[in-house]
């Protein structure tokens, strides 16, 4: 390959890379080990991270959550490069991996803790997340999809031994994931965008 085009390659290179921008969107759908993995597996995707959205409590720990008194939600904090990936992809995988018309929490984990919700940090994912809950609520005409759109507040990180617990065990990830009905559920929803 001649010098023009390796310079021409590297400006090229340096000009997308100017354009990419990382963002993060908020997302909670029950227990935040189970969520962080559908994401992690997409393409733009730069980093997941489990914690804590929602509530009153400061500072909120996975203690002072669990008794589901707090107001606060087991979420996940996506990272995603917006060159690879937009939020509208980020939102149907969202939808494919909760069961939207549970009201008292996820699966088998139960509490105001484990609600699922689309936490949005802008009036446009507002729109875009308010469009999706109505193309989905349009497709399931008889169920009320008790998922919530609440304004994005203080995000705290969970301890680090939440943080990709699928990687770390997954012999235990898989099977409570399984003991728990998750995936069974998933499959009879079929939830496709």
């Amino acid at each position: 390959m001649s010098s023009v085009y390796i310079w021409l390659f590297i400006l090229l290179s340096a000009v997308v890379n100017v354009h990419a921008e990382l963002k993060t969107a908020v997302f909670a759908g029950g227990c935040f080990w189970c969520m962080e993995p559908p994401f992690d597996d997409l393409d733009g995707v730069t980093k997941t991270v489990s914690g804590y959205i929602g509530g009153t409590k400061e500072n909120a720990t996975y203690k002072n959550i669990l008794k589901g008194n707090t107001g606060h939600f087991e979420a996940i904090a996506v990272t995603y490069n917006t060159s690879k990936i937009k939020y509208q992809k980020l939102l149907d995988v969202f939808w494919s991996n909760v069961d939207p018309f549970d009201d008292s929490g996820q699966f088998c984990d139960k509490g105001e803790q484990y609600l699922s919700a689309i936490f949005y940090g802008s009036e446009r994912e507002r729109k875009e997340a308010e469009k999706s809950k109505i193309t989905l609520q349009q497709k399931f005409k008889n169920k009320e999809i008790k998922t919530q759109l609440i304004a994005l507040g203080t995000f705290y990180p969970a301890e680090s031994y939440h943080q990709d617990y699928y990687l770390k065990n997954p012999v235990r990830f898989k099977y409570y994931k399984y003991r728990c009905g998750r995936e069974q559920r998933l499959k009879e929803l079929d939830i496709k965008f």
